[in-house]
């Protein structure tokens, strides 16, 4: 296992407890849990006064730029039980020819290990399973999250069974497969597939590392919101297009804002948060724009953002509420524009997105052009993967005999 130097043998925690999202009620910490007793996810809470008191935000500053600067905010007690690849803080990339504004950056998540975002969110998960003694893992995915699970969970010695829409691209299947997991297709969505896991789970054959059914996805998470406090100066953009498919990142950033605020290392003003997700496959929106708590599942979902296609999410609530708490909305766009969104990105700035961070980029300009938002504000968009693990156009020019081509025709 490799422990990144930025990490000390003694080290302050500062955990207190665990809550239920709906009810508030308290858990203890360091016992393994599921979801709460109301079936709703639970969040890790933090004595953020000690925090503040020991660790002034110029030491965070001064630390090496890796997700585990943020230690004294992540729930791994013992540096023995972290797991890491190499988890660096992702860059922001300008992309204003295909946005049409100086100020939209892109988050480019497809830097982490296993190339996206993922990792950030599981490597915390299996940290925290390996802290607490789990030795056998069961997950679905629609991809990446199975892959960032295996490459973990390999990494630490915790065997992994992983369930797959059968649709999922063939890639992200031979990913998981080679990283370790035990990976399996199934005839449905990835609900089914979790539908699958649960009844495993309650037969007691594996823990569900379903998304958000246990509590340290959302940690790992969350430190995208971190890092975009300290590469904005302490002072948060204006606005954030996230591709939502079980929303853990969303809501994970709405925390990370939460505690910074309490630790006094930003002030009250927050993003507007915009979920995105495609028109085929948008539950969110559906809830969002018919003033809904919760979203019923979406039937026949549909979409070639396979990473956005999540029929029903467990942390529903926390999304709308991290939405409408911000200001922002729940936006759907169609295949067409995100594939469009992809390519010009890719050939106006040089940026290869994947579909689901082409689904950002196409959000925002809908919401440019409808004056949701304005160009002088600073907008981050999140690309949540590497555009390398999806299928590209051919390129259909060749030169046979190099020799015999007239170069000036070129």
């Amino acid at each position: 296992m490799v422990i990144n130097p930025n990490l000390t043998t003694d080290r302050p925690t500062f955990v207190t407890h665990l809550e239920c999202s709906m009810t508030g009620e308290r858990y203890e910490a360091d016992q393994l849990h599921g979801l709460s007793r109301v079936g709703r996810p639970l969040l890790v809470r933090y004595d953020l006064d000690a925090v503040k008191a020991a660790i002034p935000k110029a030491m965070i500053a001064a630390r090496p730029t890796d997700l585990w600067r943020w230690r004294e905010l992540l729930p791994v007690r013992h540096t023995r039980d972290i797991v890491s690849l190499g988890e660096i803080e992702t860059p922001l990339i300008p992309v204003p020819r295909s946005s049409g504004s100086h100020n939209v950056l892109v988050k480019d998540e497809g830097r982490l290990p296993t190339g996206s975002f993922k990792a950030r969110g599981l490597v915390m998960a299996v940290a925290m399973a390996k802290e607490l003694g789990v030795t056998r893992i069961a997950m679905p995915t629609n991809g990446n999250a199975g892959a960032a699970l295996a490459a973990y969970a390999t990494r630490c010695g915790i065997e992994t069974i992983v369930l797959a829409p059968e649709e999922t691209p063939e890639v992200n299947i031979r990913e998981i497969a080679a990283q370790g997991a035990r990976v399996y297709r199934v005839n449905g969505q990835i609900d089914d597939c979790g539908a699958l896991i649960g009844k495993g789970a309650a037969e007691g054959l594996w823990f569900d590392f379903s998304t958000l059914k246990e509590p340290y996805r959302i940690e790992g998470k969350k430190t995208m919101g971190l890092e975009l406090a300290a590469q904005f100066g302490w002072k948060l953009p204006d606005a954030i297009f996230y591709p939502t498919g079980g929303g853990t990142g969303l809501i994970g950033m709405w925390k990370a804002f939460d505690e910074l605020e309490k630790l006094g290392w930003i002030g009250p003003e927050r993003p507007r948060m915009y979920a995105v997700q495609a028109s085929g496959c948008a539950p969110i929106v559906r809830a969002f724009e018919a003033g809904e708590e919760h979203a019923e599942r979406w039937e026949d979902a549909a979409t070639v953002a396979a990473g956005i296609r999540v029929p029903r999410a467990v942390g529903d609530f926390l999304i709308l509420r991290a939405v409408r708490e911000s200001g922002g909305k729940a936006l759907g766009v169609g295949d067409p524009a995100i594939l469009k969104a992809v390519d010009e990105c890719a050939k106006k700035d040089g940026l290869l997105l994947c579909p689901e961070g082409g689904a950002t980029l196409a959000a925002y300009k809908e919401a440019l052009r409808t004056g949701e938002v304005d160009e002088d504000e600073r907008v981050v968009l999140f690309n949540c993967a590497t555009g390398l693990k999806y299928p590209m156009p051919e390129a259909n020019d060749t030169l046979d005999r190099f020799g015999q081509i007239d170069l000036a025709t070129l």
